[in-house]
């Protein structure tokens, strides 16, 4: 028969709503409260435990606790009995630590102050599963935003997945629930076990801010080892913000990392690629390496841009100590690393955000703000301050703690209209009546500060596919605040134009000039990113007309075009293999493509474009200066010719740049140039290395004094069939060197 006095302070309402996991403050009732008398009694909820006993710091027995129901054990102890630990004897073995429930509050003023205002930048030192000390008890401590939430869990194997067994102390003045669980191991899966609002028990949720998940398709979370990893990159870390300056190069290879190579058939791992991925892109001369999403994502068919981990590395390819290996070896090699980030939405999949405390917690209740229709994903609310709170911790984690040298913002442009992809009747207007969405402008705009003021030297880049104004201007001129933006004007103009028959380019040379009409409004990249080689469209290689030595030459003709047309650079892998087939994310890109001649051709031209891109200032560094470009030929369009200067700054040589989009060989083709002297040709895509016929200029050519083009000096060039041509000012020639090049034969 169980003594009255174990139930002291209990009811039977209080007691029920314990043994059944529904007590939305269990510190009330469980751990150690003072009764009548000097007497305290402590109280520990262990069902299926054998015997309980309550021992001293010193390692004495204090007193044997008493079941009371249900798996509710009581015990009293005479006084204070200090910082106690519980001895628990289960049916398979014993277990011996301090009480959660013998501990006070954890979250400081600052930062219960801070997750209210949706300002803390540090979230994952708050919340989520810190490993940490207190009261110099190591353990760790779990925090989780879930303010309309009736109970919140910590369940794992360490308690059998019972939600009952570790409920959390809910901070009100923030809606965060807390709990330390002392001597808890890292490497423990844990998840939130969720009462919602209505007293529904959800599906259990994995950490929003965890910082290691279990390998897709298991959906917990893992205490992470937070040991600092050493890194080995501070020379580039210190040179960074030259080497990302707007005046530098910048020419990425975008990877998606479970598909470039494959180690003998094996999963991939960040430690593979550190090895092999970074070498070959040093070998190719890029001076980034852009990685589609790699936070943490249940569907890899996604690619990872459904991501629901927005704090840690997916355990796809190791943890997150490798992937800390593997830009701390990209930077050791000299290369930036840059991540697709993703806050524009989120999927719905049970264990993640989706209506996380039983309410639309991280996304809008109405659909029509809450749901993209074309991804069937949920939308961030961008008017709660929590979730920006949310978002922008997120983007720093990666900056901060991985080094990461920038982020590429996905989908923008369906975060700036509420309309977006959606019929008349299917969205709800701003305030003023529009379709732009304001509080997502004011997002990105606080975003894109916040990164400006705390990691300066860091790039933000915009997909964005519209007109929107001011993209890349700043701040204060009331722009978005990005460092650059894709131009998919430019991709998409320009692939139009070399998947056309030569013959009929001559009535779409506007394809070619038109983006030149703009390049100056936003500071633009050039992609020809993953979403341009897959369903359907082809690869690149596959869109470009004529017989297999046309195609190559188109090809190598297009690079040439791309790198040294005004903007930054993005190549997709795969694309500098002239890869036949699209890219498939459970393959691999055809590396042995390199064995064929004319493949390692293109190989080479992307290289030596790079090498070239990064020598020459006139190829770079005025790419957001209208002073950087000039045009020769414009309205060449019978010929499919065009013609420009590329200008760097004083110093710097220019350079002259000539394609002739044809099959049709041209000599004596005379140019205006605005320098006497020698002209070196530095660049030929129809060389013979390139798989090309060898036609050109044989190396340099000396202006001669007949004016064209409205300068006083210009050359006799010959343009070799579907080619580009660059040559650079080499200064004044001897007078051995005055004399016209020889014309080459036309090649039918």
């Amino acid at each position: 028969m169980v003594d009255l006095g174990l139930r002291e302070g209990l009811t039977d309402g209080a007691v029920r709503a314990i043994t059944e996991g529904t007590h939305g403050d269990p510190f009330a009732l469980l751990g150690p409260h003072r009764v009548s008398g000097a007497r305290t009694v402590i109280r520990t909820f262990k069902p299926n435990a054998r015997a309980i006993a309550l021992i001293a710091a010193d390692g004495r027995k204090l007193a044997d606790f008493q079941h009371v129901e249900g798996g509710l054990w009581v015990a009293f102890a005479q006084g204070d009995p200090g910082l106690y630990r519980l001895r628990v004897e289960w049916p398979n073995g014993s277990h011996e630590a301090e009480d959660p429930y013998s501990f006070g509050p954890l979250l400081g003023e600052m930062d219960v102050y801070l997750l209210a205002e949706g300002q803390h930048r540090q979230l994952t030192e708050t919340l989520g599963a810190v490993v940490t000390e207190v009261g110099g008890v190591p353990g760790v401590r779990f925090a989780v935003w879930a303010p309309n939430a009736r109970r919140v869990s910590v369940v794992g194997n360490f308690n059998s997945w019972d939600g009952r067994r570790h409920p959390m102390r809910l901070r009100r003045e923030c809606g965060v629930w807390e709990l330390f669980i002392p001597r808890l191991p890292i490497g423990e899966a844990y998840k939130y076990e969720v009462i919602g609002v209505h007293g529904e028990l959800l599906p259990d949720k994995a950490d929003p801010v965890a910082r290691q998940y279990e390998l897709a398709p298991a959906t917990a979370s893992i205490v992470a080892d937070p040991k600092p990893f050493e890194w080995h990159d501070a020379t580039f870390m210190r040179n960074r913000a030259a080497f990302q300056s707007k005046t530098a190069p910048f020419s990425v290879y975008e990877v998606h990392p479970g598909s470039w190579q494959r180690p003998d058939g094996k999963p991939v791992t960040w430690r593979f690629l550190a090895e092999h991925l970074v070498a070959y892109v040093k070998h190719m001369g890029f001076t980034h390496i852009e990685l589609l999403p790699i936070m943490e994502h249940p569907f890899g068919g996604s690619w990872g841009y459904q991501p629901l981990g927005l704090f840690a590395p997916t355990a796809r390819y190791g943890s997150p100590t490798d992937f800390a290996r593997f830009v701390d070896a990209c930077h050791e090699a000299g290369i930036g690393v840059i991540l697709d980030w993703v806050p524009a939405h989120f999927p719905t999949d049970a264990h993640g955000l989706a209506r996380f405390d039983g309410t639309p917690l991280y996304e809008h209740q109405d659909p029509r703000e809450g749901f993209h229709q074309d991804w069937n994903t949920l939308i961030y609310n961008f008017g709660r301050t929590e979730v920006i709170g949310f978002l922008v911790a997120s983007a720093l984690e990666w900056l901060k703690r991985f080094h990461i040298d920038g982020l590429r913002v996905d989908a923008v442009a369906s975060m700036l209209y509420r309309d977006y992809s959606r019929q008349p009747g299917e969205w709800i207007p701003n305030k003023y009546g529009g379709r732009e969405n304001l509080e997502a402008v004011s997002f990105i705009k606080h975003l894109n500060g916040v990164i400006a003021h705390e990691v300066p030297d860091a790039l933000m880049i915009a997909e964005e596919s519209t007109a929107w104004p001011g993209v890349t201007a700043s701040l204060a001129d009331g722009g978005l605040g990005f460092t650059y933006k894709w131009n998919m004007g430019w991709m998409h103009d320009s692939l139009d134009y070399f998947s056309l028959e030569p013959v009929h380019r001559k009535y779409h040379h506007n394809q070619l000039t038109f983006a030149l009409m703009y390049a100056y409004s936003e500071r633009f990249v050039l992609p020809l990113s993953h979403d341009e080689v897959v369903h359907g469209k082809r690869s690149i290689f596959g869109r470009m007309p004529g017989d297999d030595w046309q195609r190559f030459a188109n090809i190598r003709a297009y690079y040439a075009f791309m790198w040294t047309h005004p903007g930054k650079k993005l190549s997709f892998m795969g694309n500098e293999i002239a890869q036949g087939r699209e890219w498939n994310h459970d393959g691999t890109i055809d590396l042995w493509l390199e064995s064929r001649a004319s493949n390692l051709g293109v190989q080479r031209l992307m290289r030596d474009l790079n090498t070239l891109y990064r020598a020459e200032p006139a190829l770079h560094a005025r790419d957001f200066d209208p002073e950087g470009f000039q045009w020769v030929v414009v309205d060449d369009n019978e010929q499919s010719t065009l013609a420009y200067m590329r200008w760097g700054f004083e110093n710097d040589a220019p350079c002259l740049v000539v394609g002739n989009f044809t099959p049709v060989p041209r000599s004596g083709y005379r140019l205006g140039v605005p320098r006497a002297g020698r002209w070196r040709e530095v660049f030929n895509s129809d060389a013979e290395i390139y798989g090309g016929s060898n036609m050109g200029n044989k190396g340099r050519l000396a202006a001669n004094n007949a004016p064209s083009h409205g300068m006083n000096f210009s050359l006799d060039l010959t343009l070799p069939p579907l080619a580009v041509v660059i040559l650079r000012w080499d200064g004044e020639a001897p007078a051995a060197e005055e004399k016209p090049a020889k014309k080459a034969k036309a090649k039918s």
